[in-house]
C-alpha cells in the first residue's frame, strides 16, 4: 500500500486548500509561497521542479503544520503560479538563487536553514548554496536534474527546443494531460495523478521557457564541487526522469551514498511522502 493511501489522510487536492498562498517582496520581484508550522523562524525551504508548484511540497506541509519547532516554506519559482517572472530572457540557476535570497532578506530571514529541491529546483537550490553557503544547514536534492551545460549544443537545442515544442503544441493542460502519469511509478494513487496532473495544468508558458532555458544550461555537478554543507541525494527506483543510476552517479561525485526512496517515480515528495518526511526531519 502507497505510503499516502490510507483513507485517515485528505487527498492531496483537498490538503491544499488548506495552506493558501501568501506574498513577500515588491510587486516587480514578488514571490508567492506556502507556509506551516509554528517556529518563529525558518527552517526549511522547498523548491519545486519545472512542471510543478509549491502545491507538489502538500505532504511535506501537512507534517509541518503543528509543529512548534519548525516552519516551512514552499514557493512558487519566479514565473510560476502569481511569482514574478525573473528579468533575463534566458536565466541561470543563479538568477533564481538571488530571487530566493531576496525573498528571504525580505521576511529578515538570515539564520542557516535546510534547503530542499526537487528536480530542477535542484539546480536552484545548489546555486543558492554556493552564493551563500553560511545560510544553508543542509542541501537535500530529490530525484535531481543535472541539466545539460555539460551536453553538446546540438543536444542541449534538441532538449530545449522538443520541450518548447511540446509546451506549444499541447498547451499546459494538454501537456499535463499527457504527462502527469509518468511522473508517478504505476501504483501511484489516482489522487497523487489528480495533483501532479492539476498543478502541471497551472504552469505560464513564459515562466515553463524560463526555466526550461535553464535547464539547457545547467550544470549541477559543476555546481556542487564547491558546496561543503551537509548534502542528501534521494530519488526513487522507479523514477524515469531522472533515472536512480544518474543520481547515484551525481552522489559518488561527492562521495555520497545515494538514498533509495523505493518504487516511486519522479514527484517523490508526493508518492514517497513519509520516506521523504524522515529525511527532512518532519
Amino acid at each position: 500500500m502507497s505510503p499516502q493511501s490510507s483513507p485517515s489522510l485528505l487527498s492531496p487536492l483537498d490538503a491544499l486548500q488548506h495552506f493558501p498562498t501568501t506574498q513577500a517582496l515588491r510587486p516587480d520581484e514578488v514571490v508567492h509561497y506556502r507556509q506551516a508550522g509554528r517556529a518563529a523562524r525558518v527552517t526549511h525551504i522547498l523548491l519545486h521542479g519545472i512542471g510543478s508548484g509549491s502545491g507538489s511540497w502538500v505532504r511535506q506541509l501537512q507534517a509541518a503544520q503543528s509543529r512548534n519547532d519548525m516552519q516551512l516554506l514552499a514557493w512558487d519559482a519566479p514565473g510560476y503560479g502569481r511569482s514574478a517572472p525573473l528579468t533575463p530572457i534566458h536565466p541561470q540557476a543563479a538568477d533564481y538563487a538571488r530571487r530566493l535570497w531576496a525573498w528571504m532578506d525580505a521576511l529578515d530571514q538570515q539564520q542557516p536553514i535546510t534547503l530542499v529541491g526537487h528536480s530542477l529546483g535542484a539546480l536552484m537550490a545548489a546555486a543558492a548554496t554556493a552564493l551563500q553557503p553560511q545560510r544553508v544547514a543542509a542541501l537535500v536534492l530529490l530525484a535531481p536534474a543535472r541539466g545539460y551545460g555539460d551536453a553538446d549544443e546540438i543536444e542541449r537545442d534538441a532538449k530545449l527546443g522538443g520541450r518548447l515544442a511540446t509546451l506549444q503544441k499541447l498547451g499546459p493542460q494538454g501537456m499535463a494531460d499527457a504527462r502527469c502519469a509518468a511522473m508517478l511509478s504505476p501504483d501511484a494513487t489516482p489522487a497523487m495523478v489528480d495533483l501532479v496532473r492539476d498543478t502541471m495544468a497551472q504552469i505560464h508558458p513564459f515562466g515553463y521557457t524560463q526555466a526550461s532555458r535553464m535547464l539547457s544550461t545547467g550544470r549541477l555537478a559543476a555546481d556542487l564541487a564547491s558546496i561543503s554543507v551537509p548534502l542528501i541525494v534521494a530519488s526513487g527506483s522507479a523514477d524515469t526522469i531522472t533515472p536512480p543510476a544518474a543520481c547515484a552517479d551525481l552522489a559518488h561525485h561527492k562521495n555520497l551514498a545515494w538514498t533509495d526512496l523505493g518504487p516511486v517515480g519522479h514527484v517523490c515528495a508526493l508518492e514517497a511522502a513519509e520516506r521523504v518526511n524522515r529525511l527532512l526531519g518532519l
